[in-house]
């Protein structure tokens, strides 16, 4: 990193630990594709954004935002697409099974459990109470 370029920097954020938490912020912003303020010159994402923070072209509070978005504990939630989303069943659980109400649950156990089975569930049901 250029020392002239650090130098001009300090002058806009006398802090150096400020300084590396800004130049950081808008290093990857300008990897997520922002746009330059400057030219490149055939330089990289850190010592383009000193040189963007030396020369005034981005909003210092606008990155300190950004710092703080990015330290947050909750992560913004990101868009879903509508192909995502056409995905999902709408009609059923997560599972995807068919919800049943607790009286058919209990036909259908009725069905498979012989009478003296469902007399023992009926009296023991009424010990209880």
């Amino acid at each position: 990193m250029a020392r002239v370029t650090v130098e001009d920097c300090i002058e806009k954020v006398p802090n150096r630990f400020e300084l590396v938490l800004l130049a950081a912020q808008r290093a990857r912003s300008l990897s997520r594709g922002e746009e330059l303020t400057i030219d490149r010159d055939n330089d990289k994402n850190p010592v383009v954004a000193l040189r963007e923070i030396a020369d005034e072209t981005v909003p210092l509070a606008g990155l300190r935002d950004g710092i703080v978005r990015s330290l947050a504990r909750a992560p913004e939630p990101e868009p879903v697409d509508e192909e995502v989303m056409d995905l999902i069943p709408t009609d059923q659980n997560i599972f995807g099974l068919q919800e049943v109400s607790a009286e058919e649950e209990h036909a259908h156990m009725a069905e498979n459990m012989s009478q003296e089975e469902i007399e023992a569930m009926a009296n023991e049901g009424r010990g209880r109470r």
